[in-house]
C-alpha cells in the first residue's frame, strides 16, 4: 500500500512481520519478503533462524559488491573476499541477483540453503545457474562453510571461468514507423538489439570453463549472443518491432530524470493488442528488469485479487470491508502508517490500497484460485513468445493461510515484472488479455478468457477513484481519464520497499517498479508522470 514518499522504515506498507524467528528473502529485487513465508518457511521445528540470517547476509553483500563483509562471514575470509572479488568482477558481472531457496537441514547437524544466481554480464546477458550456501555453528556462531563450490558448483582448485568477447556489427532495428533505433539514441535497447533482431549481429561472447593451468577448455557455461543474421549470414540484422520512437526516448528520458540512481524500469504497450511501445532499464546497461525481472507485485497485484473477488460476486465496489490498521493471520500484517478506514467500502479499500481488508476477504477464494484467474483470464504463467527472452510470472498456490493472506495483497512468493504488469493493466481496461510483443506477428500460444464486462467496468471505476483520490494521486493533473494502481512489495528486513506504479490512459498501459522506492507514489508516480507528459494521449 502507498501513499506518501515516506522515508523511514517505520512507514513501509505491507507486511511486517512480528512473529518471532521466521525470515524471509529473496536477494534479487522482487522476490519474497521478511515475515516468515517465502524462501526461509520454517515450521514448529524451525531451523535456528541465526544461520537463515548469517546466509541472506552473506548473499545480500555480495550481491551488493561488499566482498570483505561478505567474506566476514565465512570459515575462510582472505579466500572468500579474494574469489568473490575476481569471480564477480572478473567476468563483469554487474549487479548479481542472488535469490534463496527454503532452507534445509543437512544430516550433520548444518543448514543448507540452496539458492539461484541470475549473473548480468555487461553487454551480453545474463547466466543463470543454482548453488547453494552450507552454514554450521561453531561456539554459537553460524559461519558459511567457504567452497569454492558456494560460488559456482563447477568452480574448484583445477578449474576457473574465462569471459571471451566477440564485438560484431551492430544490429539495425526499427520502429513501428521505420525509424532506426540505434543504442547510443536510446540506451535502454542497446543490450536488447541483438535479441529484438532475431540474434543477428551485436556484442557476442562466451564463459568458459578453463583449466587453470593449462588453460585448456573444459566446457562452454554459457554462450551470448547469435552466430547470424535472420538471412543466414554474420553481418547486421534488420528487424522491424512495434517500439515507438517517441515513447522510448521519453521512456529512458524519464528513468534517467527521476529514478534517483536506483534500479528501476518500466514499460508501456498497447491495449488493443499487446504491441510493446518503450521498454526502459535504469541503469541502461546489463539484465533487462522490465521483462525479465523476478519481483513481487505487493498493491499493483490487487487488480488480479479483485478480478477474482468481483468475478465470484464475493463483494461489489460498494460493499462494506472494513480496514483496521492490523490484522494476524499467523504474524501481524497491517497498513501504511497503520492507517485505518472504519466503515470503508470496497472501493475504498482499494483506492487507498488497504492490506488488512484485501486480506479479511481470503476466505472469499480458494487456495487456489487467484492464480487460477491470473492464468485464465491474464495469461499469467502461460508461455509467451514476446520476441525477447521474458518471466512470463508465477503465482503458486500458498502454502498454508498466512501465505494465502500475503498473496491476497501481491507478496508472498508470486512474482511479476513491469510487461507482466503492464499486461495485466491492459487486461482490465479491455477485458481481453493480448501476449505482449516487441517483434509484429509473433506466435500467440496462449489461451485465455474475456473478462466480463462487468467486471471491466468495476475495475476502470476503481482505478480512475485511486487516480482521482486514492494513492495513485500523482497522475491526477495528467491529461486524459486516467486509471491508477500504486504498490509497495516488501524485500526483506534490512532493505527499502520496492515502489510500485501502474496505470491505463486510452489505448496505453504502463507499469513502473523502483527497487528501494519505499514507496510506489513516491518512487514509481514520478517517472510514470514525467512519461506520460512527454507523449501524446495515445499513440498512432
Amino acid at each position: 500500500m502507498t501513499r506518501t514518499p515516506a522515508r523511514r522504515r517505520t512507514s513501509r506498507s505491507p507486511l511486517k512481520a512480528t512473529a518471532a524467528a521466521t525470515v524471509a528473502l529473496a536477494l534479487a529485487a522482487g522476490g519474497a519478503y521478511a515475515a516468515g513465508i517465502g524462501p526461509f518457511d520454517h515450521t514448529s521445528n524451525a531451523l535456528d533462524p541465526a544461520a537463515v540470517a548469517q546466509a541472506r547476509a552473506f548473499l545480500a553483500d555480495w550481491s551488493r559488491g561488499r566482498y570483505e563483509g561478505a567474506a566476514a562471514r565465512t570459515t575462510s575470509p582472505a579466500r572468500a573476499e579474494e574469489v568473490l572479488h575476481s569471480f564477480t568482477e572478473g567476468l563483469d558481472i554487474e549487479g548479481p541477483r542472488l535469490t534463496a531457496a527454503t532452507a534445509e537441514r543437512a544430516d550433520d547437524g548444518a543448514v543448507s540453503v540452496p539458492f539461484t544466481a541470475q549473473m548480468p554480464v555487461k553487454g551480453l546477458g545474463s547466466w543463470t545457474y543454482n548453488s547453494r550456501i552450507l552454514l554450521r555453528e561453531e561456539k554459537g556462531t553460524w559461519q558459511v562453510d567457504w567452497t569454492l563450490g558456494l560460488v559456482h558448483p563447477h568452480l574448484s582448485d583445477k578449474a576457473k571461468f574465462r569471459l571471451e568477447r566477440e564485438e560484431t556489427s551492430t544490429p539495425e532495428v526499427a520502429d513501428r514507423n521505420g525509424k532506426s533505433l540505434r543504442g547510443d539514441a536510446y540506451p535502454s535497447l542497446q543490450p536488447l538489439l541483438a535479441q529484438i533482431a532475431g540474434g543477428g549481429g551485436g556484442p557476442r561472447g562466451t564463459i568458459r570453463l578453463v583449466d587453470r593451468v593449462t588453460g585448456e577448455t573444459k566446457r562452454t557455461e554459457i554462450t551470448f549472443g547469435g552466430k547470424t543474421n535472420a538471412g543466414g549470414q554474420d553481418g547486421p540484422a534488420s528487424a522491424r518491432t512495434t517500439l515507438d520512437a517517441t515513447w522510448q526516448a521519453a521512456a529512458d528520458q524519464a528513468l534517467g530524470a527521476e529514478a534517483d540512481g536506483r534500479n528501476a524500469s518500466l514499460v508501456a504497450l498497447r491495449v488493443d493488442n499487446g504491441e510493446i511501445l518503450a521498454m526502459a532499464n535504469s541503469p541502461a546497461t546489463g539484465f533487462n528488469r522490465a521483462a525479465s525481472g523476478t519481483y513481487a507485485p505487493g498493491s499493483t497485484w490487487k487488480i488480479v485479487t479483485s478480478s477474482a473477488l468481483l468475478l465470484k460476486n464475493a463483494v461489489t465496489p460498494q460493499s462494506v470491508v472494513d480496514c483496521p490498521k492490523h490484522l494476524v493471520v499467523g504474524k501481524e500484517f497491517h497498513n501504511v502508517e497503520t492507517s485505518e478506514f472504519h466503515g470503508a467500502t470496497f472501493q475504498k479499500d482499494f483506492t487507498e490500497s488497504c492490506n488488512t481488508a484485501f486480506i479479511s476477504l481470503r476466505g472469499k477464494l480458494g487456495d487456489a484460485e487467484t492464480g487460477d484467474i491470473a492464468r485464465k483470464y491474464f495469461g499469467v504463467g502461460q508461455e509467451w513468445h514476446v520476441g525477447i527472452p521474458s518471466y512470463d510470472g508465477s503465482v503458486p498456490v500458498p502454502k498454508d493461510e498466512t501465505e494465502k493472506a500475503a498473496a491476497m495483497i501481491g507478496q508472498g512468493r508470486i512474482q511479476a515484472n513491469p510487461l507482466i504488469m503492464a499486461s495485466i493493466t491492459a487486461t482490465a481496461a479491455s477485458g481481453h488479455f493480448h501476449q505482449p510483443t516487441i517483434r509484429p506477428e509473433l506466435d500467440d500460444r496462449t489461451s485465455t478468457t474475456a473478462l466480463p464486462r462487468t467486471v471491466v467496468n468495476q475495475l476502470q471505476t476503481m482505478m480512475r477513484a485511486t487516480v482521482r483520490g486514492g494513492t495513485a494521486r500523482v497522475l491526477a493533473d495528467l491529461p486524459g481519464p486516467i486509471g491508477a494502481k500504486t504498490g509497495t512489495a516488501e524485500v526483506s528486513e534490512d532493505e527499502e520497499n520496492n515502489g510500485w506504479l501502474v496505470a491505463r490512459r486510452g489505448n496505453v498501459a504502463v507499469a513502473c517498479v523502483v527497487e528501494q522506492g519505499v514507496t510506489g507514489g513516491g518512487s514509481a508516480g514520478p517517472i510514470l508522470h514525467r512519461l506520460l507528459a512527454a507523449v501524446p494521449e495515445d499513440p498512432s
